[in-house]
């Protein structure tokens, strides 16, 4: 009797230490997940913070120049090497041709022109990206609609780091930007935030999977690589814009752009 109440015993002990030992490898696997979901969004909410801070240096820390004139139409329009047309007054109306909304450096949007998040192109880059996901790829839309104010903050702060030439290259002007149609999405990897916003993302296999599959979702690469001299800007892996399945197969399969489907090369 003593031996069997001594095994019992026994037993007891054990199964506290298997539950005891099972519970903290439990709670360690949970807490690793919410470590990782926690940094994911750490490091989201950084590049807003990033984004933020970028209109707080410029309202405290005015550019001491004074502000150019404003532009009329009566100003002599000229075609200068970063693609912009100088001189160019900023329209009543967003342009329409051959009914696709173009926003470009020779097809600016008035500031007035606030439409937000186009729903149709929300609903399709969530597909795409539930999609990318089966494939293996976590992948983010960090960068979406961005206003006209916003926008002149940002390359405004851009042209106080880089100079104007190079600002040009890369972001675009207030009125000019893509973002503004509420059409775009810069796209990276979860988890790869070191190589968002740079050409390194296009030779991630997530990237290739974006670049090979957007077009069934209708969207386009809108700046690819080889192609700035017709769209103004460097090749950006990460900028893709929403013109419906039709058009962007169509760009897919010829590997061309938005200009030249328009015909406004």
């Amino acid at each position: 009797m003593e031996m069997q109440r001594s095994r019992k015993k026994e037993k007891r002990i054990n199964r506290y230490w298997l539950y005891l030992v099972g519970g903290l490898v439990s709670v360690l696997l949970i807490g690793s997940v919410v470590w990782t979901v926690w940094s994911k969004q750490e490091n989201v909410k950084e590049h807003e913070r990033k984004n933020e801070q970028l209109a707080k240096e410029i309202a405290t820390n005015p550019d001491p120049k004074p502000e150019p004139a404003p532009l009329t139409k009566e100003d002599t329009a000229e075609k200068t090497d970063n693609g912009y047309i100088e001189g160019q007054a900023i329209p009543q109306e967003p342009s329409y041709i051959k009914g696709v909304l173009i926003a470009s450096k020779k097809y600016p949007l008035p500031s007035t022109f606030a439409p937000g998040e186009d729903p149709e192109a929300k609903k399709m880059l969530n597909e795409m990206l539930n999609n990318a996901k089966k494939a293996g790829f976590t992948l983010q839309a960090f960068s979406g609609y961005r206003s006209y104010e916003y926008q002149t903050t940002l390359y405004d702060n851009y042209v106080k780091r880089d100079g104007k030439d190079a600002a040009d290259r890369y972001s675009a002007r207030p009125g000019y930007s893509e973002h503004q149609t509420g059409l775009v999405y810069d796209i990276g990897e979860v988890g790869r935030e070191d190589v968002w916003l740079t050409e390194a993302f296009g030779e991630t296999p997530a990237g290739q999977w974006l670049r090979d599959h957007a077009h069934e979702y209708g969207f386009i690469m809108r700046y690819p690589k080889g192609k700035e001299d017709v769209t103004g800007y460097m090749y950006e892996s990460w900028h893709f814009r929403y013109v419906g399945t039709t058009i962007a197969s169509e760009i897919f399969t010829k590997q061309s752009t938005l200009e030249e489907y328009l015909g406004i090369e």
